[in-house]
């Protein structure tokens, strides 16, 4: 296990008062909340805006305010202008107010809920500022009680006493029409019944904020993984996942693959255990391969809910797929020290008693590390498999055919038991891809594909492409293409050694790979948000 496991669990942490009290959001939660503090506002900003154009151009087109308004016709121009003003600059300042504090959430959260309250305040005065003789309507102050907490949602707590605030903004309303000389309804009963909905609607809304946070600690529950906190979602394939991830205490950065129980639902047992155990053999691949050029695993394990995980370092460049697609074939230098670095991955599985049988572009990282750039990183030893009698097939899936057609050896295709040589096939299949840009058979459907591997024979790359590749290459290429298995070269640490011995016209230097990576892949500052799809890759065969 990784040495994760050998830290001391961490001290529990001394939180403030107020951190405390949003202890139970998860914080990209807790950020999302804050942004829509200035969502709620545009919302009242616009509610506002409305108010007044309604009564100061609507209803004086269509037949005159008193005809509209009736009781409150005596409200409009003023003081109702005047009010309704206030609350869309109110609501305006508040929506820039957000955004300058987004990196204070508990204080701009706080800043929320009395900004709801002082908009209630604001309807409170329009709606008692001539109170209806007799119940009947139900006040606007319930719709802002109601809407912001869940537009912008906070603890529960907070929630009940900004909303039992803003529903007394009616009562409050009512006394100052009371010292204003107004004429009020007599009846506790009048009373009662026009100001009962709100409390009603503050109630509601701190259920609805219980609800909200009780959620985000789901949320927050599901996120933990051993010593690791999920981040955003990278990828997702047929029956698992790629999240970033940061380690709680280091503030590693870090990638993690999952595959959760409900992914396996519509799945036989058979099938569900033969899953399971796939990622599980993978994690122990990886965990007992040292090359610099595998992929390093930090952690695996099973989460509370039966989501089993590993977790793997973050690349920061992209696979040799993408890199042809987005700037086409490469030179064959740099071919030449890619597939260099690829054999010493495979090279070592291979010395171990153990071939990839899924080596294909998508497969394989090229990456900056450190300060080296060009550092190849091979991924997905999924449909890794013993070499020898020991093997359990019962792992995968026997009288089935694993892997990718378009990169996959023609004795897998043919159903029979692979050895290293597949493997060698397979990097063939990738040399050829990066030289040419092209697939090495084109074809309509997966069995087709798989068929043209059979039987047909490739041409040499240096026939398909523009780019000058050597006699020596091509010959190496088609070597490792060939459709009988003892025509190839016997694993990948001999493949790395062929290819170490080519003489190539130009050498494919650090300065030339540093100049390519400032050019194409500019470093980036820390924290800053990668746009490639990093590690994606790994579920292609999923």
């Amino acid at each position: 296990m990784s040495a994760d496991r050998m830290i001391a669990a961490p001290l529990p942490k001394r939180t403030s008062r107020a951190t405390g009290r949003f202890s139970s959001l998860p914080s990209d939660l807790l950020g999302q909340s804050c942004k829509r503090v200035g969502t709620a506002s545009l919302v009242f900003a616009v509610l506002w805006a409305f108010e007044l154009f309604m009564v100061n151009v609507v209803f004086r087109i269509v037949g005159g305010v008193e005809q509209h308004l009736g009781h409150f016709s005596n409200v409009w121009p003023m003081p109702g202008n005047l009010i309704a003003a206030i609350g869309l600059v109110m609501s305006i300042a508040m929506i820039f107010v957000a955004r300058n504090l987004h990196h204070r959430p508990q204080l701009l959260l706080d800043l929320g809920l009395v900004f709801e309250v002082a908009t209630a305040f604001l309807a409170g005065l329009l709606n008692q500022w001539q109170p209806l003789p007799m119940p009947g309507t139900v006040s606007w102050i319930c719709v802002v009680i109601l809407l912001y907490p869940m537009i912008a949602p906070t603890t529960p707590g907070k929630t009940f006493v900004a909303a039992f605030a803003a529903a007394s903004m009616d009562p409050v309303g009512f006394g100052i029409a009371s010292l204003r000389g107004v004429e009020l309804p007599a009846t506790v009963y009048q009373v009662g019944w026009t100001f009962i909905p709100n409390y009603v609607c503050a109630v509601l809304a701190a259920i609805s904020a219980h609800i909200i946070v009780g959620l985000g600690r789901s949320v927050k529950k599901a996120r933990e993984l051993g010593s690791y906190t999920l981040g955003g979602l990278v990828a997702r394939g047929g029956m698992g996942e790629v999240h970033r991830a940061t380690h709680r205490m280091l503030a590693r950065p870090a990638a993690i693959k999952l595959i959760r129980p409900e992914v396996l639902g519509g799945s036989s047992f058979a099938s569900a255990h033969v899953i399971m155990e796939r990622f599980r053999r993978e994690a122990r691949a990886a965990a007992g391969l040292r090359s610099p050029h595998t992929i390093e695993l930090y952690d695996f394990g099973v989460a509370d809910d039966g989501t089993f995980y590993y977790v793997m370092e973050l690349l920061d460049g992209l696979d040799l797929e993408t890199l042809v697609e987005r700037f086409g074939p490469i030179p064959s230098e740099r071919a030449v020290h890619l597939l260099r670095q690829t054999c010493l991955s495979i090279g070592e599985a291979h010395a171990t008693g153990l071939i990839h049988r899924d080596i294909k572009p998508s497969n394989v990282h090229v990456s900056r590390l450190g300060l080296t750039v060009d550092f190849i990183k091979v991924l997905d030893f999924g449909l890794v498999k013993g070499i020898g009698p020991q093997e359990d097939t019962a792992l995968t899936a026997p009288q089935m055919t694993t892997g990718t057609p378009a990169y996959m050896a023609p004795e897998i295709a043919m159903g029979e038991k692979p050895d290293q040589r597949a493997d060698v096939y397979s990097l063939g299949c990738v040399a050829y891809w990066l030289l040419t840009g092209q697939l090495v058979f084109e074809a309509q459907s997966p069995v087709a594909m798989m068929h043209r591997h059979i039987q047909d024979v490739p041409e040499p790359p240096s026939q398909r492409t523009e780019l000058d590749v050597s006699r020596d290459l091509d010959q190496l290429v088609l070597a490792c293409l060939a459709k009988r298995r003892e025509d190839r070269p016997a694993d990948g640490e001999e493949l790395g050694q062929l290819l170490a011995g080519l003489k190539l016209d130009e050498p494919w230097t650090e300065d030339r790979a540093r100049r390519w990576w400032e050019t194409n892949h500019p470093t980036r500052q820390i924290g800053e948000p990668s746009e490639e799809k990093i590690l994606a890759p790994a579920l292609a065969s999923d």
